[in-house]
């Protein structure tokens, strides 16, 4: 059974490079998305134990990735959320893995990004 990703980002090119990405590694479906915090969060909330991972990005066209982390955690405690984002700063990192996110990656840097999705379908088959 494929891992059931929820996206939070409101870049276009970001969720055809998901789509893409998912569809190399495979394993990973995606099962619902949102370009704004209160979509997010109303998604969250609608489907709580649909998601098994989010990805969510800091900026958005409304609101912040940071409510959406928050917003996870409490809607789905066994959920798994992973940042990818272009500001991944150190301090950044450092607050989003304390609020709840199990992983923090930089958009310039897919590669470990694609790495990390590759080793959790790979865990999750038992590979």
């Amino acid at each position: 059974m494929d891992t059931r990703v929820f996206v939070c980002d409101d870049a276009d090119g970001i969720q055809f490079f998901i789509g893409d990405l998912f569809h190399s590694i495979g394993g990973l479906q995606v099962v619902g998305s949102a370009s704004t915090e209160p979509q997010a969060k109303f998604w969250l909330v609608a489907n709580q134990a649909e998601w098994e991972l989010a990805i969510v990005d800091l900026v958005l066209d409304e609101g912040s990735g940071l409510g959406v982390i928050t917003a996870a955690r409490q809607t789905h405690p066994a959920g798994r959320v992973v940042v990818f984002s272009s500001y991944a700063t150190p301090a950044i990192r450092t607050h989003c893995l304390s609020i709840g996110a199990e992983a923090v990656f930089s958009k310039s840097d897919a590669t470990a990004f694609a790495a990390w999705l590759g080793a959790q379908v790979q865990g999750r088959r038992g590979d």
